[in-house]
């Protein structure tokens, strides 16, 4: 359940016999404290405005109302400050703020969107879940401008690298940007998993590349998640699907995650090293930690040791908000606001995902020093863990209770609505270009 957040403060209360010097002793303390309000600097009256955000609460369901409560404008479209005057700004930590403002696209003026992830087109009824924006706590960070973006990405090329939440991502980057430009698309395969397009003004590229292990796998599933034997994957072999195409790109945003915890036969040198979760097999079980390190390893050393100078930020995993059961058992996502911090802990497995990303990413900058500049890490893993709201849930189908109002349907608690929360990482995204 949400902890529902309330003020601790209570109003004094005095005896009957109150004595006179006790009351003047009160006023002047009271008219202190005013005066040393009035006269702070924005540091102080940035902890007030924290105090009042912090006084939000939640409801269930997807109940379809607005809340009435109105969080203090951030000043968001302002350039970036680090308010403390130390150091740098962590781009990471922060708040989800109330920013009531028109949706950047809408199913309407971005025809690119899936039918999975276009929560509008599919009937859901409530809408709070676009007006909230991603604000560090040291630090604003505009809005993503397209126009800029384009402008400054000329003669350039994105790659996107990974599973389907990449995809998910590169739809809100391709939403954004078709709304100042024309869009071409230009390749996709058989499965259109993975897609080119451009964008003929600025001669940009833009792609996907489907490798949801980012190494050699040979995966037996249908379009459905149904597998008809385990995944086969080769620990000592990345993917060529994306190394052949890696020196095409300038810019690349890559990312692992949940795939490794599907079950899975390792193997090395082309000969069976174990497996993740193959009880009737009779096999090592060396468990996804053991298959995460090792290509995560893999990946970071070949990106830096590279010749090619692309920009490469790694992005880690994303949590699921499934309740009461997961995606093939009934499990669902009904909520209709942000999670403040207190509010929610990582799972156990998803916290595992992020420390081994963490730690790997950590030792490939230890190992390459001389190349470190070239990875940037992308951790949007926390700050998505705060938003249970932002996700399909049973629309990711279309108006799934027309016919019966209590039918039951899969649930999609894992990628986003479009537009949505993924629509703030563009922010940071263009934040890190522009930093360098």
């Amino acid at each position: 359940m949400v902890k529902e957040m309330g003020s601790d403060w209570s109003p004094w209360r005095y005896g009957k016999h109150n004595h006179v010097i006790i009351k003047l002793a009160v006023s002047i303390l009271l008219v202190g404290l005013a005066f040393r309000l009035f006269a702070s600097s924005s540091g102080g009256l940035e902890r007030v405005s924290e105090v009042r955000e912090s006084n939000l609460s939640f409801s269930d369901g997807y109940a379809g109302e607005r809340s009435d409560t109105q969080v203090p404008d951030s000043g968001a479209s302002g350039a970036q400050t680090n308010k403390s005057g130390e150091g740098k700004c962590d781009l990471f930590v922060g708040d989800w703020i109330y920013y009531p403002s028109v949706p950047r696209y809408t199913n309407a003026t971005c025809p690119r969107i899936e039918d999975h992830q276009n929560c509008m087109k599919n009937g859901r009824p409530d809408s709070d879940y676009l007006y909230w924006r991603w604000k560090p706590r040291d630090c604003e960070v505009p809005n993503f401008d397209g126009e800029k973006f384009l402008e400054m990405m000329r003669n350039k090329s994105w790659a996107f690298i990974g599973d389907s939440i990449c995809r998910n991502h590169v739809q809100s980057f391709l939403c954004l940007l078709s709304q100042v430009a024309e869009v071409v698309d230009v390749y996709h395969d058989e499965e259109y998993k993975s897609r080119t397009w451009q964008f003929p003004s600025y001669n940009f590229t833009l792609a996907v590349i489907w490798s949801p292990f980012l190494a050699k796998a040979d995966i037996f599933e249908d379009i459905n998640g149904v597998s008809t034997s385990e995944i086969e994957l080769h620990l000592d072999a990345l993917d060529k699907k994306w190394t052949d195409q890696f020196e095409k790109f300038d810019f690349v945003v890559i990312a692992g995650g949940k795939w490794f915890l599907k079950t899975s036969i390792f193997y090395e040198e082309g000969k069976i090293v174990g497996c993740h979760y193959c009880p009737k097999r009779n096999l090592t079980e060396l468990g996804f930690q053991h298959s995460y390190r090792k290509v995560l390893g893999s990946v970071f050393d070949y990106i830096a040791a590279s010749k090619h100078n692309a920009a490469t930020f790694f992005r880690t995993s994303t949590p699921s908000h499934f309740e009461n059961g997961e995606w093939f058992s009934g499990g669902t996502c009904k909520r209709t606001r942000p999670f403040k911090e207190n509010e929610i802990s990582i799972s156990d497995v998803d916290r595992i995902l992020r420390d081994i990303e963490l730690e790997q990413f950590e030792k490939a900058l230890e190992r390459h020093t001389a190349n470190a500049a070239k990875l940037k890490l992308f951790d949007t893993t926390m700050l998505s863990l705060l938003r249970p709201d932002g996700h399909p849930g049973p629309y990711r189908q279309f108006h799934p209770f027309a016919q019966d109002k209590n039918a039951k349907v899969q649930n999609d608690c894992l990628h986003w609505c479009l537009p949505g929360p993924i629509d703030s990482w563009n922010d940071m995204l263009m934040k890190m270009v522009e930093d360098g």
